[in-house]
């Protein structure tokens, strides 16, 4: 796993830094500000961004924004001691794969990288519970975005979607299917492919908009 580190404090980017060699993980670079980061990003290509949110000048949502516009698509996880729901709704829009707490248990912090590798999002167990009132608030919203037709997707892509948005990892979902993995995890991506967005909560989002469920799904089969 090949990381790039971007926080505007040196004394934790190097203790980052340690915590992630000493795990086995390879550090491509650690930086200070959002702009090196990018250009980090695009020159060295990593498997996942650690990004924090707090940060002078282009701060991490706005980073978190143009990697995305920058056609970065591997995960990007904020790294944050921000609690704050507007930061964590911030993030989810801008396509972050995860949202971490800087007060997480280090041992914690390579399985999180290793999830979010795997097609998983990975939130702090501390902002479960703001991620649900986003996702529920967010039903309830005008779609901010133009509308992405589920009708695109096909009836297995469906299904998987309606398990994704209770908030199933793609391990449950195979096990639930009978499938693999890999099967669930190439269905993710074409089902993040086809309604433009980067990151499962996203989808999920929609998912919830647009009134699928898993019930619904098995009602629309029978």
């Amino acid at each position: 796993m090949r990381v790039l580190l971007i926080d505007d404090h040196a004394l934790v980017r190097k203790g980052l830094e340690e915590l992630l060699r000493s795990r086995g993980v390879e550090v491509l670079a650690s930086v200070g500000s959002g702009e090196e980061g990018i250009q980090q990003a695009l020159a060295l290509k990593p498997d996942v961004v650690l990004l924090d949110i707090k940060m002078p000048g282009m701060n991490g949502i706005e980073t978190l924004e143009k990697l995305r516009a920058s056609n970065v698509t591997v995960p990007i996880l904020m790294l944050t001691m921000s609690r704050d729901d507007a930061d964590l709704r911030a993030a989810l829009r801008g396509g972050a794969t995860g949202y971490l707490l800087k007060d997480m248990e280090p041992e914690d912090l390579v399985p999180a990288l290793e999830a979010a590798l795997r097609g998983d999002n990975v939130v702090a167990k501390e902002m479960v519970g703001t991620l649900a009132r986003i996702v529920q608030g967010q039903a309830h919203e005008p779609p901010k975005r133009s509308a992405a037709p589920l009708s695109d997707l096909t009836p297995r892509e469906l299904e998987i979607l309606s398990h994704v948005a209770e908030g199933q990892s793609n391990k449950m979902i195979a096990r639930d299917l009978s499938i693999t993995d890999g099967t669930v995890k190439l269905h993710v991506k074409a089902i993040l492919r086809k309604l433009g967005v980067h990151s499962r909560v996203e989808a999920a989002v929609i998912a919830v908009e647009q009134g699928l469920g898993r019930k619904k799904a098995q009602n629309n089969e029978g």
